[in-house]
């Protein structure tokens, strides 16, 4: 977006490789609007995974996304300014604020203050002239110790009779609300009711409360009383299948010729015929009702499908005995006559009011309804919402107290990251200190995901450790940068001590390394190790061959030896003579050997001829030069991606957007992962009863084999 010129004269430091905004005056906090925000370290940090105050993060996260963003931080600074006298106590992050300081010439600073000494009357410091945020911090004790809270929502305790004494029939009420409908939580902490609550309970009991009456005020409703529910119950149950044998009827005097056919298949009666059956059968269930003759009526009591026969005696004895009297037979007509009697029940029971306040039954829900209960529940809810701009103010003054003292720290982490370049004290974004392999790692941060932060923090071409921490049953994973020394003991599975910012110690454990260059020594040194490792690997390669060939070799000739004794013969067999010497075999041989050997002395030769006729000053050049073709390369590609070590990717992968290219140069990586040394003024003793003798002859052979060389390159320049 587009950035208005600013009047305000800002000031600049170089770290990192980039210019940040320095905000040490409280002008410099109150212009950030001013401020070109390409300028902004970063633009957003999550709300998580941070050493800062979670309260008043979540104060500031006004659209509650998880994040902070610039125009949050930027609303933040400049309602604490408008409500503060002196702007000076913004920068220095004061604490306790200074009631004094509140400014109330406005509306909103005087609801402010007056919230302020209401707390602290309440906390019974009614002489205090300053507030902190541990007097604001407890708000859960400040809401209860109030009867109404001014958010609206009543709890059973808040239901008082006007003299002050527990209104029990309200808090009944309130509670039952509770338990039909739920509840929501008080600013206390306590579960109670709103208005809404309120206004659904009162509506739906009505509603309810006046279809249960109609039931009552119409007796075609029920003709039957409370009998009328089983007998539409037995005339649901069978309404499909008496239609279905009516219809049947019909159709038989229709058609002669289908009166038998309406019956069922005679392959139908036949397979029936050969299964064991039962009045539960499918196959039962699905012939006729009853023989369907044409006008013929349905029996009641005798030639009653089995399968149908206990819901036709229900419908007898619940519906047809009640309503049209007892009969042994049911014409079509009476079975319409039948249904006419209940449609009014039918119609009634379509319009049913479901809710769960029925739950309360007829008789409760009619006394709240007669009663004034339900106004004095409104009138309860209405009193505790109308002070709720006196309750917003302690929540303002709440705020207050944590601006003052929270949003310039959390400036210098945002807009610039002076406290991470200055070393001050340690970035927000800093979980503590790594102990591990002889150094301490300052640059360590919270992960939730080792797997999906590496994939992004590998960009930044820092080191990186991860580590499981655990502590008492708790547990986290981190991330460290180790930017100094080397990683040859860096290994998965290693153990540490992390030390959080409160000072408790967890286990560490390497679970994953993103490797990169450390340092300029250690990428010197680097080829000759690997040579080195490569050797030795072979050495022992070739050692464990040669004893696995020697232990075979050993093996095979203890079994022959055995197989021999027991097979030999009693007369032991004439030896065989030698296989004769083959002079030209050998011959071959050691012409090949002699070759070889010539070839590797010529090489050697021509390098210590080379060497040897050099000057005796050109001789440490040409050393240096030698190594510096073997280290140069090594040592170069560790210089640029050095060079190139950033600490954005690291963070964004934490949920920042870092807005700048955050470097770590080799002076300041040195300084943020610290190499063991001795204290100054300690006393060392050299001598090591357990160190390793050294022979001294192989020293002395090199020394004077040097010497010697030395010698001749003196004289051969003198003669």
């Amino acid at each position: 977006m587009t950035q208005p010129t600013s009047p305000h004269t800002w000031r600049f430091f170089r770290a990192g490789g980039f210019d940040q905004v320095r905000l040490d005056r409280a002008e410099d906090l109150l212009n950030l609007d001013q401020l070109d925000q390409k300028l902004w370290v970063a633009l957003s940090c999550p709300l998580q995974g941070l050493e800062f105050d979670p309260r008043t993060l979540a104060l500031l996260d006004t659209d509650q996304d998880g994040h902070i963003r610039a125009p949050e931080l930027i609303a933040g600074l400049q309602w604490t300014g408008s409500l503060i006298r002196d702007k000076a106590l913004l920068a220095t992050g004061a604490t306790p604020l200074p009631l004094d300081a509140i400014d109330d010439a406005s509306d909103e600073g005087r609801r402010v203050l007056a919230a302020a000494r209401r707390i602290l009357h309440s906390l019974g410091k009614d002489n205090a002239t300053a507030l902190s945020v541990d007097d604001t911090g407890d708000s859960t004790a400040i809401f209860a110790a109030a009867r109404l809270n001014g958010d609206g929502i009543v709890t059973p305790a808040n239901c008082q009779t006007e003299a002050g004494t527990p209104d029990e029939a309200l808090a009944a009420l309130v509670q039952e609300i509770m338990d039909t409908l739920g509840s929501e939580a008080d600013r206390s902490g306590e579960a109670g009711i709103g208005q809404a609550q309120a206004e659904r309970f009162l509506s739906e009991a009505r509603a309810w409360y006046d279809w249960q009456a109609a039931a009552r005020q119409e007796a075609a409703i029920q003709p039957l009383g409370e009998d009328t529910a089983a007998a539409r119950e037995a005339v649901a149950a069978v309404r499909a299948k008496v239609d279905d044998y009516f219809t049947r009827c019909r159709l038989a005097a229709f058609d002669p010729r289908a009166g038998e056919l309406m019956n069922g298949a005679e392959e139908d009666l036949k397979a029936l015929a050969a299964r064991a059956l039962g009045t539960t059968d499918e196959a039962i269930a699905a012939l006729p009702l009853a023989r369907v003759e044409a006008g013929r009526a349905l029996p009641l009591q005798d030639g009653i499908n089995p399968a149908w026969a206990e819901r036709i005696a229900t419908l007898a004895a619940a519906a047809v005995a009640p309503l049209l009297g007892q009969r042994p037979a049911l014409s079509e007509a009476d079975w319409q006559a039948l249904q006419a009697r209940l449609a009014a029940y039918e119609t009634w029971l379509a319009a049913r009011v479901e809710t769960p306040v029925a739950a309360l039954g007829e008789a409760r829900i009619a006394a709240i309804l007669e009663s004034d209960l339900p106004a004095r529940l409104t009138a309860l809810i209405a009193a505790d919402a109308a002070l709720a701009e006196e309750f917003e103010a302690i929540s303002a003054a709440d705020r207050l107290v944590r601006y003052v003292r929270d949003l310039a720290l959390l400036a210098n982490n945002f807009v610039s990251f002076r406290d991470f370049y200055t070393r001050r004290g340690k970035a927000v974004f800093q979980a503590g200190t790594l102990y591990l392999d002889g150094r301490s790692c300052e640059l360590v941060i919270p992960v939730n995901d080792a797997g999906r932060h590496a994939a992004l923090a590998s960009l930044s071409r820092i080191c990186l450790v991860y580590c499981d921490c655990q502590r008492n049953g708790e547990k986290m994973s981190i991330a460290a940068a180790f930017t100094a020394g080397d990683s040859d003991q860096l290994l998965v599975g290693r153990n540490g001590v992390f030390y959080d910012r409160q000072g408790r110690d967890w286990d560490a454990t390497i679970t994953k390394i993103v490797d990169h260059p450390i340092s300029i020594r250690q990428a010197f040194w680097a080829p000759y190790r690997k040579v080195a490792r490569l050797v030795g690997e072979q050495f022992q390669k070739f050692a464990a061959a040669k004893a696995a060939a020697v232990e075979q070799q050993s093996a095979a000739l203890v079994a022959d030896g055995a197989k021999k004794v027991e097979a030999a013969p009693a007369a032991a067999p004439a030896k065989q003579p030698p296989a004769p010497f083959d002079a030209g075999k050998f011959a071959g041989i050691f012409a090949a050997l002699g070759l070889a050997v010539g070839a590797i002395g010529t090489a050697i030769a021509s390098v210590v001829t080379g060497f040897l006729g050099l000057h005796w000053w050109q001789m440490p050049i040409a050393i240096g030069g030698l190594m510096l073709m073997v280290s140069g390369p090594s040592m170069l590609l560790a210089w640029f991606k050095l060079r190139g070590r950033t600490l954005g990717p690291l963070l964004d992968a934490n949920g920042w957007a870092v807005n700048a290219r955050a470097r770590i140069n080799i002076p300041f990586g040195t300084a943020l992962t610290q190499l063991a040394k001795l204290p100054e003024g300690a006393e060392r003793t050299l001598t090591d009863p357990y160190a390793e003798k050294r022979r001294v002859w192989p020293w002395a052979l090199l020394f004077g084999i040097a010497l010697a060389v030395f010698a001749w390159v003196v004289l051969r320049g003198h003669f």
